[in-house]
């Protein structure tokens, strides 16, 4: 199984890694877009203003466009250590054990906006870039990841994705067709039985959801496999729409 997360707006500053080795990164092929994204970056914090008016930062931001400029030679640390906000508390990854952090190195992948989809423990800089922004010198970056993403994703062959990512950050990296998956929708039950989705606790469910997956460390290899380990580990997991399921908190 594959668990795809979304990257958060906010991380951690600083690590103790070298810097950037785009070439280390999970999903090699990837390493043209990978290097044509991080030129761009690197090329729009030439023009501080122009680069705080196209990332929609704030006066008090203007420090990110420093961040960005640095990208290619700032310390690195493992992605899911980077990342902070509310799935990122929620999943804690630096309170996991050696073996589940080996997990996570192998099932789980993170949807970066300048680097695609990367490994949990790939080593990455602090950057400022989200996925609906569009960088002078490179397309779109749904046209720019979509299509090389999903075929490195294909290529990798999962037997099952687990896709936890937003809807625009899923849309960077589709899932291929030639796997099986499910998106997950975080949901609660309303008082006539209709279930509505959440925002904040939607995020913090995906977070300990997947803590619980690092640290059970299951054998699942498909969505019926998924849903007898979630039904044995006291999650309220069930099929929702097409190619969905709905986690229940």
């Amino acid at each position: 199984m594959l668990v795809l997360l979304p990257p958060s707006e906010t991380k951690h500053a600083g690590g103790d890694g070298g810097p950037l080795d785009l070439s280390a990164l999970a999903l090699p092929a990837l390493l043209p877009q990978r290097r044509a994204t991080v030129d761009a970056l690197v090329a729009l914090s030439e023009d501080p203003v122009n680069a705080m008016r196209v990332l929609k930062l704030s006066a008090r931001q203007h420090g990110e466009v420093a961040v960005n400029a640095a990208v290619p030679t700032a310390p690195t640390m493992p992605a899911i250590d980077r990342y902070t906000g509310v799935l990122y508390d929620a999943l804690h990854a630096g309170t996991l054990d050696a073996a589940a952090r080996r997990w996570s190195g192998v099932h789980v992948m993170i949807q970066s906006a300048p680097f695609g989809p990367i490994g949990a423990l790939d080593p990455i800089p602090a950057y400022r870039l989200a996925a609906g922004t569009s960088v002078p010198g490179i397309p779109a970056l749904r046209r720019h990841w979509a299509e090389a993403s999903t075929a490195a994703l294909a290529a990798a062959r999962p037997d099952f994705i687990l896709d936890l990512r937003s809807e625009a950050y899923a849309a960077l990296a589709p899932v291929p067709a030639s796997v099986p998956s499910a998106f997950v929708r975080v949901v609660t039950p309303g008082e006539d039985g209709a279930v509505r989705a959440l925002n904040h606790f939607n995020k913090h469910a995906k977070g300990a959801f997947t803590r619980a997956l690092a640290q059970s460390r299951p054998r699942v290899g498909s969505r019926a496999g998924l849903l007898r380990w979630a039904e044995s580990s006291g999650w309220s997991l069930r099929e929702g729409a097409a190619g969905e399921l709905d986690l229940v908190v």
